[in-house]
């Protein structure tokens, strides 16, 4: 029997064991989940092959990256399917073709910035980009700052610090922008996220939300889009069994009004229909969900004391339920 989540508009059956993986393959963490033009799914991973493509089916395509990335974090797809991926091991942002060819790198590698510095970057998290191609960068687990680059790469401007208030953060950890330029920032650990014009001017934010990790604007919507946002559950061992805490998907409109939930009732669990660590999002021309989870990252957090399992699972699909 399936598992569906949601409810209304927004069903989901839960897709068991959809990527088909080479033999003796395995992903370890997903970080970040992309879907190009033609539907078919960057996965980008912690594993010895850090970038994975299938297609929509889960038939394996190829893989690349061994050797490139040194820490998969993030990843965004634009119109033209370029990719762009934030590595925060070696404090980069990387622009790729579809087939793994560099295009343009910022950042030095290995070198990161002084911590809390506000200058590029110490451990960067994710990228956006806005409606004329510019390039947004949360700055991340050792700054607290989101960066603006132009299209060729030129550093134009930053904002943010560290703390509570409006337009400070405590670990910006996704980022994505809307039709009309806004950016949308997943201040993780604040729990809530932020939105801004496109030149870092505070608008409002958006609450009652448990750890927001994962954030993904959704196409279609017009000048009133969609956002998936990923919440992590409960990261200390005094509240680990509470509920209704995540981990869990929340479906929000524009304001942030929540629109539907998915899972995250009863905390994290390796069940059909639960999640350890949703950290990547991604959704494809039917509307099918892909999460990534950094279940291997998330284990001794969300499972104090308890024996790690050979196996975990670190991606889902949730197929839209018509």
């Amino acid at each position: 029997m399936s598992v569906i989540l949601g409810s209304g508009e927004h069903r989901y059956r839960v897709v068991e064991n959809w990527a088909k993986l080479p033999d003796g393959w395995e992903f370890r963490d997903v970080a970040a989940v992309a879907v190009d033009s033609k539907d078919n799914v960057y996965v980008f991973n912690r594993g010895q092959h850090p970038m994975m493509v299938f297609d929509r089916a889960g038939n394996f395509l190829r893989s690349w990256g061994e050797g490139l990335f040194s820490r998969a974090h993030g990843i965004d797809i634009d119109k033209d399917d370029v990719l762009y991926c934030t590595d925060d091991g070696d404090h980069t942002v990387r622009k790729l073709t579809t087939d793994g060819k560099v295009l343009l790198t910022i950042g030095v590698p290995n070198q990161p910035a002084p911590f809390l510095s506000q200058k590029p970057f110490n451990r960067c998290t994710h990228t956006a980009l806005s409606p004329k191609g510019e390039i947004y960068v949360s700055d991340g687990y050792g700054n607290s700052c989101v960066h603006k680059y132009d299209p060729s790469g030129r550093h134009l401007m930053c904002w943010g610090t560290t703390g509570t208030d409006p337009g400070e953060f405590n670990i910006p950890h996704n980022i994505a922008t809307d039709d009309d330029g806004w950016v949308y920032v997943a201040d993780r650990e604040n729990h809530r996220v932020q939105v801004f014009d496109g030149n870092g001017k505070y608008e409002l934010q958006w609450n009652n939300m448990h750890r927001p990790c994962a954030l993904y604007c959704c196409a279609g919507g017009g000048k009133n889009p969609n956002f998936i946002i990923g919440e992590l559950g409960p990261g200390m061992p005094v509240n680990s069994k509470h509920t209704n805490l995540g981990p869990r998907l929340s479906i929000v409109d524009k304001k942030g009004a929540v629109i539907a939930r998915l899972g995250g009732e009863h905390g994290p669990g390796l069940e059909t229909g639960r999640f350890l660590s949703p950290h990547g999002l991604a959704v494809d021309s039917r509307g099918d969900i892909y999460v990534g989870e950094v279940s291997y990252t998330n284990w001794p957090s969300s499972h104090p004391g308890q024996e790690m399992p050979k196996f975990l699972r670190s991606l889902q699909k949730l197929e839209k339920v018509a």
